[in-house]
């Protein structure tokens, strides 16, 4: 097995005119199908060249920038909360999180125990903390921005903001009676 040298350009995927000759089975032979060009993104590997790469190794092979660019969590800024305020805003909050629906479990996602805390500051700032049923769960991009755009049409909230945690982890304890009847998880 050979060694992959990332330095190298690979060669390009265009389609020889053998291959599309031989995929016109059956068309106008005098008809000739035009190749796409690859769209190529970041800097070749050799500058000097003009021959484009199919990958973007610039990360790998750019040492312009020694600093570390790894991206970390920062922790959520807190806000002060406002007692009234979040008795008065909460059970239309919770109304609206009721709506939301994990897309691969038929049960929202306030009975499912993914909200963790729900607070509002006195300026209407409305922080739900929730968290999802796993790491890699494939609804970590929609299920917080669907919370956030519901939370935000509600009379009395100025905004809205999500705070995705994972400590503690969610497991089915944290589901409500009803959601475990309906998902036949009862023990």
């Amino acid at each position: 097995m050979g060694i992959l040298n990332l330095n190298e350009v690979p060669p390009p995927l265009n389609v020889s005119e053998a291959d599309n000759e031989a995929s016109d089975v059956g068309k106008d032979p005098t008809a000739k199908v035009p190749s796409a060009p690859i769209a190529t993104t970041g800097a070749p590997a050799n500058p000097e060249t003009s021959t484009p790469s199919m990958f973007d190794t610039s990360a790998l092979t750019d040492t312009s920038n020694t600093e570390s660019e790894t991206p970390t969590a920062e922790p959520a800024t807190p806000i002060e909360v406002d007692e009234a305020k979040t008795l008065e805003l909460k059970p239309k909050i919770v109304d609206q999180l009721v709506t939301v629906f994990d897309p691969e479990i038929p049960v929202n996602i306030y009975e499912l125990g993914l909200i963790y805390d729900i607070e509002v500051d006195a300026s209407g700032l409305a922080v739900i903390q929730m968290t999802l049923t796993a790491p890699g769960c494939p609804a970590a991009i929609t299920l917080p921005a669907e919370v956030q755009g519901k939370v935000k049409s509600i009379d009395g909230v100025s905004d809205a903001r999500v705070d995705l945690v994972w400590e503690p982890p969610w497991d089915k304890d944290r589901m409500t009676d009803a959601a475990k009847l309906q998902l036949g998880m009862f023990d």
